[in-house]
């Protein structure tokens, strides 16, 4: 049972990237699904999550309008189109999920994700 993150990358202010979030070992279509991030120096925090039933939700305000949740149940993989990147996107990005939850929390905690995949670095820079 694993979670395997990638896409990650070093791209100029205003470009795109792709982030996915492939699973082995279980099927991710029937549970929630997030995207965290951590920069240097701060906590974890949660980006975006997609539900069972493709519910999206964004949990940080300045990712609304420039990153997109999305699940591909063919391929098992949870993607997070990131456009517009800022400097202030720099982190590693996680992916989560939580075998006993289908819907995404009301608040990104870590705790409510007992599945981790390894991280992959963004980073936004001139």
């Amino acid at each position: 049972v694993q979670l395997q993150a990638s896409g990650g990358g070093l791209v100029q202010p205003g470009e795109s990237l792709r982030l996915s979030c492939a699973a082995s070992g279980f099927a991710l279509a029937p549970y929630a699904v997030a995207w965290f991030r951590q920069a240097p120096g701060k906590e974890r925090e949660g980006v975006s999550c997609i539900s069972s039933s493709h519910f999206t939700k964004d949990y940080l305000d300045s990712v609304k309008g420039r990153f997109i949740i999305s699940k591909d149940k063919a391929n098992n993989t949870v993607y997070l189109q990131m456009n517009s990147l800022k400097p202030e996107d720099t982190a590693v990005y996680y992916c989560a999920t939580n075998r006993g939850r289908a819907a995404c929390p009301p608040q990104a905690s870590t705790q409510s994700y007992n599945y981790w995949g390894q991280g992959t670095l963004v980073t936004v820079s001139s």
